[in-house]
């Protein structure tokens, strides 16, 4: 059907893309309908079977691993996880990113290797094509067990337990039910660890840090380009000649694109007088090109993890087995998510020393950008602010990856902290948006002071609009509000 999306075998980040701009709903495959049901009645028939014990089926959870749990308490053991489970604190995570967490829930339990009822998995379908979204908070999970506390807070609405969000107010979900005249369900053997063992938090956090990555490498470009043609920059460090020396993908794409976005630019032929630029400019395509490299390899690493398994123990109905594993350990995630702040950092970092260049007084601009200068101030706190957040980046980017500390008496003795680099990330790409928008507002101003029709055709389209939206600054004016409404610009639209 046109307006759902079939879950079935492999999603890619791309696809994600899709469903949540055009706000699809979500369906399973027949494919996957016959993989859950087989590993259910595989799971049945081997808790009935005496003398066998499966960790987390019949058994208590993490230290309590050796604790023989009676066949007539199984389902009251799920349920208790659940609940024990659910010690979220800090934040709400933002409902886009707990969508995305529902999505990947019903993909990773749509394989056939958790165990889990059939009804289970359409309810979690339910909640995610109307808008039931849980409030889940940003702190509890140690990217190891699973994440634990969040997926608790994900599954309790399936118990009747727990508040949601619909359509941005937050209800009791015993109410929901009752107005969609449905029951809370009850789980059955091995379903709660099968909703809570995942990397589903880590996992939607970096779909979206990499949905905005892609979205801020674009600007990066387009308002470094901005910024270039603004300072009178030279051309030549953008040439093919330079880069195909040294081919790293992301850096002669970079390149590429800067000579693109400027091509037709008066600015840009004029003859200059400096023989060289400053680092921020000339080596535009180094730095954003690396970074773009990063993010490639993020995204291979996350497509993998969110067509993969990560509950525990997995079932094996065709070979027969039942395997308790690992596989909710999230190390690649985590390093990969330190390793994408840092990189989304960066971007940030050269913003900056554009942004100070700008409005140095240099090359017949105005210092601070201000026309009448004393009298006012124009940019100059912008640029304060700018290296503010630039210095809250690099300690948001400590690497969590590289922390660990020990749980469940020991059980469960090394961690991943990837939920932390998974918040902390969020956190740098909210503030590389809008260092990136105080550079456009800066870089728009600069380009009044040149004649903006002087710039590329693409350069002076997106002057103008701009323009439509936030005006020229003659004389000082309460900044804040042009910043945010310049974040705002760049999430609402793409680059160049």
């Amino acid at each position: 059907m046109e307006n759902y999306y079939t879950v079935s075998t492999r999603i890619t980040l791309d696809d994600v893309i899709h469903i949540t701009h055009n706000n699809l709903r979500i369906e399973l495959s027949q494919e996957s309908k016959n993989a859950i049901v087989k590993a259910k009645e595989y799971l049945d028939k081997k808790v009935k079977e005496p003398g066998k014990v499966f960790y987390g089926i019949n058994t208590g959870f993490g230290s309590f691993c050796n604790t023989i749990i009676d066949s007539s308490q199984l389902e009251q053991l799920q349920e208790n996880l659940v609940k024990s489970h659910a010690c979220g604190t800090g934040n709400e995570v933002p409902a886009e990113i707990v969508k995305l967490m529902l999505l990947l829930k019903v993909q990773s339990l749509s394989y056939g290797y958790s165990g889990v009822q059939l009804e289970t998995v359409w309810r979690l379908v339910d909640m995610f094509n109307l808008n039931i979204l849980p409030v889940v908070y940003q702190q509890g999970s140690l990217g190891a067990s699973g994440d634990l506390a969040p997926l608790a807070h994900l599954s309790l609405p399936l118990l009747g337990m727990g508040e949601v969000q619909v359509e941005g107010k937050t209800y009791r979900m015993e109410e929901v039910w009752k107005g969609l005249r449905l029951k809370p369900m009850k789980l059955q053997a091995k379903e709660g660890l099968a909703l809570l063992n995942g990397t589903q938090f880590m996992s939607a956090y970096g779909l979206y840090n990499l949905m905005m990555a892609r979205k801020i490498i674009s600007w990066a470009d387009t308002i470094a380009a901005m910024s270039a043609d603004a300072f009178l920059c030279r051309e030549d460090a953008y040439w093919q000649h330079t880069h195909a020396i040294r081919p790293h993908p992301g850096q002669m794409a970079v390149a590429a694109n800067i000579l693109r976005i400027l091509d037709g630019s008066k600015l840009i032929k004029q003859t200059k007088e400096q023989v060289q630029d400053a680092y921020s400019f000339r080596c535009i395509p180094q730095v954003h090109g690396a970074t773009r490299d990063v993010v490639a390899q993020v995204e291979r690493v996350f497509e993998t993890e969110i067509n993969s398994v990560t509950d525990n123990p997995n079932i094996f109905a065709d070979d027969d087995l039942i395997i308790s594993g690992g596989n909710f350990h999230g190390q690649t995630l985590a390093m990969h998510l330190d390793f994408l702040a840092i990189a989304l950092s960066e971007l940030a970092n050269i913003s900056e020393r554009r942004i100070y260049k700008l409005m140095g007084g240099e090359r017949k601009l105005p210092a601070y950008l201000a026309p009448n200068g004393g009298l006012n101030s124009g940019f100059m706190i912008a640029q304060y602010t700018a290296a503010g957040i630039v210095s809250q980046n690099k300690q948001y980017c400590t690497p969590a990856s590289v922390d660990s500390i020990v749980s469940s008496n020991g059980q469960e003795d090394h961690v991943s902290m990837g939920a932390n680099a998974a918040t902390k990330c969020y956190s740098v790409v909210q503030n590389v948006l809008q260092v990136l928008g105080i550079e456009l507002l800066c870089a728009a101003q600069a380009l009044e002071f040149r004649g903006a029709d002087k710039s590329s055709p693409a350069i002076y389209a997106l002057h103008q609009k701009i323009r439509a939206e936030i005006p020229q600054i003659n004389d000082d004016v309460v900044m804040y509000e042009y910043m945010h409404k310049a974040k705002e610009f760049l999430l609402r639209n793409d680059g160049i």
